[in-house]
């Protein structure tokens, strides 16, 4: 596997990351579900897996490719951050223009009547994870298999979170547990499209690079900051929250040296 081409990895880490959602979202199947408590500090820890893998598996690699091309000047720090403002605005625009809805928030994006409800939540989780299965991608074809697994690993991680808090909020609104683990389980599946990108992209030419790193990180510090962290911290468990944060950021940063 070590020797496939950055794209089939970026194929494989991807969607291997996006099945990991299935995996969280059992509990639902087997009507064994944890508490709101236990929920949002799961989801904490997919917030720190993410921020983690934000800044040392992609700003600090594209500062660095920068650097290679550029040489030790501004340009360097100045191309991270206009990427990086890139990619919290490729994502806000995609929420802004794209209807769909949070469990918690409601309604976002111009009003679609003709969709049903199930399918405003789908491409609201899809705006969600795009961003992952791209920053997964980017890694693989940045550095190939040894910056790609670090990424693959730890998206993978806190991909299983996620898929209990989809499941769950689908048993809430009345789902029966085989459709809403079906559902919480294809959400992980749009991740492959963004691993393919992301890989294509910079495996085009060198130039791309660092712009495609940092433009990977700045599309899920959107995610962070506008999704998750706001989510965690509606029903009072902030505490809990952010120790789940503190140990995703730690689990991640030691994936991250360890295996890159």
């Amino acid at each position: 596997m070590e020797t496939a081409s950055p794209i089939v990895l970026a194929f494989v880490g991807s969607l291997s990351a996006g099945l990991l959602t299935a995996v969280g979202a059992l509990p639902a199947l087997f009507g064994k579900v944890p508490d709101r408590a236990f929920r949002d500090l799961a989801l904490g820890f997919a917030a720190g897996v993410m921020l983690s893998a934000s800044f040392f598996s992609l700003i600090i690699p594209s500062l660095d490719a920068a650097e290679l091309l550029y040489g030790g000047t501004a340009l360097p720090a100045t191309i991270a951050g206009l990427s990086i403002l890139l990619g919290i605005g490729a994502v806000a625009l995609l929420n802004e223009r794209l209807p769909h809805e949070h469990f918690q928030q409601g309604r976002e994006g111009p009003e679609a009547d003709s969709l049903r409800r199930v399918w405003l939540f789908v491409i609201a989780i899809t705006i969600h994870n795009f961003p992952e299965g791209l920053a997964v991608g980017v890694g693989f074809g940045a550095g190939g298999y040894e910056k790609g697994l670090p990424l693959a690993l730890g998206i993978g991680l806190q991909n299983m979170p996620e898929g209990l808090a989809v499941a769950v909020s689908l048993l809430g609104e009345g789902y029966s547990k085989w459709r809403a683990w079906i559902i919480a389980s294809l959400t992980g599946l749009v991740e492959p499209i963004g691993g393919l990108l992301g890989a294509s992209v910079v495996s085009i030419s060198q130039p791309l690079l660092p712009w495609g790193l940092a433009f990977a990180a700045g599309a899920m510090l959107y995610v962070i900051s506008h999704e998750i962290i706001p989510e965690t911290h509606r029903n009072g468990h902030q505490n809990k929250a952010t120790f789940g944060l503190s140990v995703g950021l730690v689990i991640m940063l030691f994936l991250d040296v360890s295996l890159g």
